[in-house]
C-alpha cells in the first residue's frame, strides 16, 4: 500500500466519553482506561460516539499533561469506516501531497511556503502559499478538515465557524491579483460527495457560493484512514448546495 503518511505505532480501545472539548476517556484494549488528549476542538457531529473503536497514539514527551492522543474512531454510517479526528494532521498530510505534485489543478509550483501572513491587515496566516507556477500568479491554498457526513456525503462546517467565514472573504478578496484556493481534506474514506453545511452554518455556504462564483476554486480532497496510514483517493463530487435532505440519504444507496 502506498501510505502518503503513516502513523506511527498506535493502541486499540473503546470510546467511553469526550468532555471539555480537548479529553477523552479511553478503555484500551488492555482493559486500561485512559485520558486521551482530543485534537479536535469541534462538535465532531456524528464522530464520537461512546462504546466506538478508537485508536491513540502515545508519546513519551515529559512535558506533556497527558501522554496519549486520540487520532481516529470507526464508524458504521454506510460501512465501518475509520475517521482521522486529529485535527492537526491534515496539514502535515498536505503538505506530504504537495511535494509530491498530488493535485494537477496546482499547476507545477517550485516553492511551498507554510503560515504566511495575508488580509487586509495581515493579521491572518494562509496554510500554504505556492509560487513559481506556469501561470506566475502565486497560490494562497486554505486547508480544512471534514468529517460531518450524510451517508455517502460529506459536510463542512459542522457548526457555526466565524473563523472560516473570515477565511473565505479573505481568500475571496485576493482574486484576480492570486490564485485562491479552498482545500477540504475529507478526513474518511467513505464519502465520494462534498457539500457545505448549510444547515449549521449558511453564511458559510454563502460566502463559498460568493467566493466560487468570483474565482476561488474548491478542491475536496478524499483521504483514506486506517491504523496503519492516510492515502489520497482522489477528489470528491462538489454539490455546492444540497436542498433537501432526501437528496443527501440517495448518496448512500
Amino acid at each position: 500500500m502506498d501510505w502518503l503518511y503513516r502513523y506511527p505505532t498506535l493502541s486499540s480501545g473503546i470510546l467511553l466519553k469526550r468532555y471539555k472539548r480537548f479529553f477523552a476517556d479511553i478503555e484500551l484494549a488492555s482493559g486500561e482506561v485512559i485520558t486521551a488528549h482530543c485534537p479536535n476542538t469541534g462538535p465532531m457531529t456524528g464522530v464520537s460516539t461512546p462504546g466506538s473503536p478508537v485508536q491513540v497514539s502515545y508519546s513519551d514527551n515529559p512535558k506533556r499533561k497527558l501522554p496519549y492522543t486520540w487520532e481516529m474512531i470507526q464508524v458504521y454510517d454506510t460501512e465501518p469506516t475509520w475517521v482521522g479526528v486529529n485535527t492537526a494532521l491534515p496539514n502535515r498530510v498536505v503538505k506530504l501531497a504537495l511535494e509530491k505534485f498530488l493535485f494537477p489543478t496546482l499547476g507545477n509550483y517550485s516553492q511551498v511556503r507554510f503560515e504566511v501572513p495575508y488580509g487586509v491587515e495581515k493579521n491572518s496566516r494562509v496554510d500554504f502559499l505556492l509560487t513559481g507556477n506556469d501561470s506566475d500568479l502565486p497560490i494562497y491554498l486554505e486547508v480544512k478538515s471534514t468529517t460531518w457526513a450524510q451517508g455517502k456525503l460529506v459536510l463542512f462546517p459542522d457548526t457555526v465557524t466565524t473563523r472560516g467565514q473570515k477565511h473565505l472573504r479573505e481568500l475571496t478578496a485576493l482574486i484576480p491579483q492570486m490564485r485562491a484556493v479552498m482545500l477540504y481534506f475529507v478526513n474518511r474514506g467513505d464519502c465520494t460527495h462534498f457539500a457545505p453545511g448549510d444547515t449549521t452554518d449558511p453564511l458559510y455556504g454563502k460566502l463559498l457560493r460568493d467566493a466560487i462564483a468570483q474565482g476561488v476554486e474548491v478542491l475536496p480532497c478524499r483521504f483514506e484512514v486506517t491504523p496503519e496510514g492516510i492515502r489520497y483517493l482522489g477528489l470528491a463530487d462538489f454539490l455546492p448546495s444540497m436542498p433537501a435532505e432526501t437528496t443527501c440519504l440517495s448518496l448512500a444507496e
